[in-house]
């Protein structure tokens, strides 16, 4: 699921998955059960993983500049529940690649906007950018399917 959600489309996620399994299984002796859970551990490495795959295959897009968006986007908790994971992952997948890249490190994984910047190799103001880009170009994409 972590590979979808920063894939553009299933033989992309696919690929991302393969490199991030055999990082895991690499690395498997460097893990230690004292300092994290092997799922916490595990879903860092495939995040990483289909990172290194979108920085060496793509070009990530961060458009630098700051626009007229609100800083206050929300979502209403009922939209949520009116969609499966499937839906809202697909929903996820159409975002531009800089949008859907922060979106899913901030909002899933829980990176903060100054280690997204680290590592991305963008400003913080970038990734708090592209987070309200991510989000409001969501927002519209839901409002769109849940009206149809």
């Amino acid at each position: 699921m972590i590979c979808l959600r920063y894939a553009n489309s299933k033989m992309e996620a696919e690929d991302m998955l393969q490199e991030g399994l055999i990082s895991v299984f690499t690395n498997l002796k460097q893990f230690d059960s004292k300092k994290a859970e092997f799922s916490a551990w595990s879903n860092k490495i495939m995040v990483n993983a289909a990172l290194q795959y979108l920085r060496k295959w793509k070009k990530l897009n961060f458009n630098q500049s700051i626009d007229d968006y609100d800083t206050q986007i929300t979502f209403h908790e009922d939209v949520f529940d009116n969609l499966g994971a499937k839906e809202l992952t697909l929903l996820i997948q159409k975002l531009p690649e800089g949008y859907r890249v922060v979106f899913n490190m901030y909002v899933v994984e829980g990176y903060k906007h100054k280690e997204i910047a680290d590592v991305l190799g963008i400003s913080e103001n970038t990734s708090k950018t592209q987070l309200l880009k991510a989000k409001k170009m969501l927002r519209n994409k839901l409002e769109t399917v849940l009206n149809h």
